[in-house]
């Protein structure tokens, strides 16, 4: 069966949601990972923004400050998350990934990556390069949104009463 010329959005995000489980699924048997799937955000939104204070990393996981802390103390107490005082301010502590840390996430980058080579091997190579198109396009466009969403959100700190 050959999909539509032009799919609709909707088809398409149906099929990359399955995609999504798949993936989940392949990353999931290269997992050795001691920590959550709500940590390993964590890792992620701190190896992309090293020295970000408690509340910041908070709002970007979409929680409390107590439950992240909660979590960075896990964190920390597994050697992937090192606290360290803020040269902005006495009351704040800045969070960064430690060097275990960033070991953890370039050996589990290696393993997610082995699994999903095992499978794009067997796809025939006109298939490798639509997909390889079509992802190619997907990260930039999310990218882009991802920015200008935490632009605005900036500039709505930034505002005054």
């Amino acid at each position: 069966m050959t999909p539509p010329p032009h799919p609709r959005p909707d088809e398409v995000a149906k099929v990359a949601s399955v995609a999504t489980e798949l993936l989940e699924v392949m990353w999931g048997r290269a997992s050795i990972a001691p920590v959550s799937s709500s940590q390993l955000r964590a890792l992620f939104i701190l190896e992309h923004h090293e020295g970000i204070n408690l509340r910041t990393l908070a709002d970007a996981l979409g929680s409390t400050p107590p439950a992240t802390s909660r979590m960075c103390d896990r964190l920390r107490a597994v050697g992937f998350l090192t606290r360290s005082a803020s040269p902005n301010s006495r009351r704040e502590l800045q969070l960064s990934l430690s060097s275990r840390g960033h070991t953890f996430l370039r050996d589990l980058r290696i393993r997610r990556e082995q699994e999903l080579e095992a499978v794009i091997a067997h796809m025939p190579p006109s298939q490798r390069e639509a997909l390889l198109r079509g992802l190619e396009g997907f990260c930039g466009t999310a990218s882009s949104l991802l920015d200008a969403d935490a632009d605005h959100s900036a500039g709505a700190d930034t505002r005054t009463a």
